[in-house]
């Protein structure tokens, strides 16, 4: 069964650290992007890391290979975990985001197929498994694909085998969680919880769907 991880984008830090020591409990990885980054700072990270809990940066980081590695290193830094990267830059970028993970003892994920409705219009046509492909050549720990589409996930898993899939797009952007629960690794769900009148129960909602983790 997937873990449990928070996407954590809200803008006013101190309610994101209210939200993440509520939701501690009851997630299994914190992810963080540009939102919360932006506002905060990188220094965000060693604040969250008090809860003792993997921190995924998703900055979708899509450049030149030098710039990749110079963007990672400075996440891995901050006391980031992981990274997320996206994949049609070419195998040469996706490969130096992994190298930077690998330095920095760190994971590497890499987008192949997104979750929004405009996911469809380029994400298409043969380009998802393609970038699946790759990002397993490139040693990448896995790849983001839409719980919004489990048909997809289905085929991506074709194309991924025993690497990681982490999945977004859970409840507010339709997505169900108990439709790709049994074909991911990681189900990332935010505006669900972190919206909610009480997070931490939101939170909570997912438990029979994680893995055998105490609550």
């Amino acid at each position: 069964m997937p873990e449990l991880i928070l996407a954590l984008d809200v803008t006013e830090k101190k309610k994101a650290l209210e939200i993440a020591h509520a939701c501690a409990p009851h997630i299994d990885a914190i992810k963080i992007g540009y939102p919360l980054a932006l506002s905060a700072g990188l220094s965000i990270a060693g604040e969250l890391k008090k809860e003792g809990l993997p921190l995924i940066a998703d900055f979708k980081v899509a450049d030149i290979p030098n710039t990749n590695t110079l963007i990672c290193d400075q996440v891995f830094l901050a006391g980031f975990s992981g990274v997320i990267c996206q994949g049609f830059c070419g195998m040469d970028s996706v490969k130096a985001c992994v190298a930077s993970a690998r330095a920095h003892k760190g994971e590497c994920y890499v987008v192949a197929e997104m979750s929004h409705p405009g996911g469809k219009e380029f994400f298409t046509g043969g380009v998802p498994e393609q970038i699946a492909a790759n990002a397993v050549i490139a040693g990448a720990d896995g790849i983001i694909a839409p719980a919004t589409r489990p048909d997809r996930v289905r085929v991506l898993r074709g194309f991924v085998g025993t690497k990681k899939i982490l999945s977004p797009g859970i409840g507010t952007q339709g997505g169900d969680a108990d439709a790709v629960a049994s074909l991911v690794d990681g189900i990332i769900v935010g505006r669900s919880i972190y919206e909610a009148k009480d997070p931490a129960a939101a939170a909570q909602s997912y438990a029979h769907l994680r893995r055998d983790k105490k609550q």
